[in-house]
């Protein structure tokens, strides 16, 4: 039986709750503020945040309270 196909955007929501529950960053934080733990790849997500309709200036605890990342 072959395992579902997880979302990228799930896999970095569990990075950012990690980073969350680590402290590291805080849910009032600005989205943006991810970006200087992501380095080389942020450009990438920042790509794949703005095409979900995010802003760099949304706090952090809009991009965890997503339930689905459905591509339509």
């Amino acid at each position: 039986m072959a395992q579902p196909v997880i979302h990228p955007m799930v896999k970095f929501q569990h990075q950012i709750r990690s980073l969350v529950e680590s402290k590291i960053v805080r849910p009032t934080d600005s989205i943006w503020k991810i970006a200087l733990v992501f380095g080389n790849e942020w450009s990438y997500w920042k790509q794949e945040l703005t095409d979900f309709g995010f802003s760099m200036q949304d706090p952090v605890s809009e991009l965890l309270s997503v339930e689905a990342w459905d591509e339509e």
